[in-house]
């Protein structure tokens, strides 16, 4: 048996998408920067792609800027909002102690050019707490960047909230939305987000291409410089084909949200009562505000690398943290800023489940993880001091 479940890592192409593309290729592969009428067709259907994406997370066409994908949107994303805090004498930033790489790495960029970085708590539950943004909140805060949804854990910040605090304190608020544009609603209004990050691949898209959401009025610094591509904020000519393909993905994941929501909630919660069962495990992060696909999962006395392996032999494709870093032996920082311990956090298991997830690959799956950990602690010696007394058992 043959089961993707690291959807969180990467999507397969839906077949609208890759239908888009391909006609895309065929005939409309004009530069839309060209004057005469092949260019001129394929700028008309670019901005008709920026309408679509737009109408899906209720902005402006206007306030929509192709990227490459969710880690470019983010660097530009934050990037800007620095420069702008810096011409207004402003130098703190707020985030939380467990984004996604691509927020961490250039925030200690920004640190390291004087900017004062304030990362949140997200306690046991894996959610930020209001409050604490609030009074994390100064004078030279100029902007706070939370994501929407975990990589790892899966866990639904409360967005809306987050945003409303910052919009009365006069603060920017990002979120890094790769994990929920296309599984939960979206509505950059309603929710008081300023900027917002999004990538294809992670909803049936194509690789390679995503888009940054900016409201009208936050100028945009520019990361990439040498034409006059996306207003003069993104320079070299538009991935025309990958657009299309992702504004095909997006439009067909969110008319699906709530029969996906449905169908996968119902095994996710199947899957994580099975492996609840196995002894000395316990899911990460808040049972109930996570994203529907998501599980994981830590199990005492083993490591995750030979989990992963032991699954992959048995057909199931699965992660032990997120993808980015999934050849590194470090635990995951995401498990850490939760409060678990580094011999825990090495035990861990995400599963990320798709829209083709059945009952029968849900039952295969908590057998084979019970089998492999059973396996793997047999001959584990932090296992066998754990059963002699040796160590006490954390979980």
């Amino acid at each position: 048996m043959k089961i993707y479940a690291d959807n969180a890592a990467t999507t397969k192409m839906s077949k609208a998408s890759i239908e888009a593309v391909l006609e895309y290729m065929n005939n409309w592969y004009g530069n839309p920067s060209s004057l005469y009428t092949i260019g001129q067709a394929a700028k008309e259907k670019l901005e008709e792609a920026r309408e679509r994406v737009a109408k899906a997370i209720n902005a402006e066409p206007r306030e929509i800027i192709f990227t490459s994908g969710g880690s470019e949107a983010d660097n530009q994303a934050l990037l800007s909002a620095a420069a702008l805090g810096k011409r207004k004498g402003k130098n703190h930033i707020i985030s939380s102690a467990f984004e996604h790489h691509a927020i961490l790495h250039t925030l200690n960029k920004l640190e390291k050019e004087g900017f004062e970085i304030t990362l949140l708590p997200v306690h046991s539950n894996g959610i930020v707490d209001p409050n604490e943004l609030s009074a994390a909140i100064n004078d030279k805060t100029c902007l706070v960047t939370i994501m929407t949804v975990n990589n790892e854990i899966g866990t639904i910040q409360p967005i809306e909230e987050l945003g409303k605090i910052c919009r009365e304190r006069g603060v920017l608020f990002h979120t890094d939305a790769v994990q929920a544009v296309g599984h939960l609603p979206i509505d950059v209004k309603a929710q008081n987000i300023d900027m917002l990050s999004a990538s294809a691949h992670k909803f049936h898209g194509p690789k390679g291409v995503g888009f940054l959401y900016a409201k009208k009025g936050v100028i945009l610094s520019n990361l990439i410089e040498g034409g006059a591509q996306e207003r003069g904020k993104r320079a070299g000519t538009e991935n025309l084909a990958g657009i299309a393909g992702m504004t095909a993905a997006l439009e067909e994941a969110i008319g699906s949200i709530e029969e996906n929501k449905a169908h996968i909630q119902g095994i996710r919660d199947y899957i994580i009562e099975g492996l609840s069962k196995i002894p000395h495990s316990a899911l990460n992060g808040d049972a109930d505000k996570r994203i529907y696909g998501n599980i994981n999962f830590c199990f005492e006395g083993i490591e995750g690398e030979s989990l992963l392996i032991l699954l992959d032999q048995k057909g199931i494709s699965a992660s032990s943290g997120s993808a980015c870093t999934s050849g590194a032996l470090d635990p995951s920082h995401v498990l850490l800023a939760i409060g678990r311990i580094h011999d825990v956090a090495h035990g861990s298991l995400r599963l990320s489940l798709g829209e083709d997830i059945t009952t029968e690959q849900a039952d295969y799956i908590i057998a084979s993880v019970k089998e492999i950990v059973d396996y793997l602690r047999g001959f584990s010696p932090v296992w066998q001091d754990l059963l002699a007394g040796k160590r006490e058992f954390i979980l």
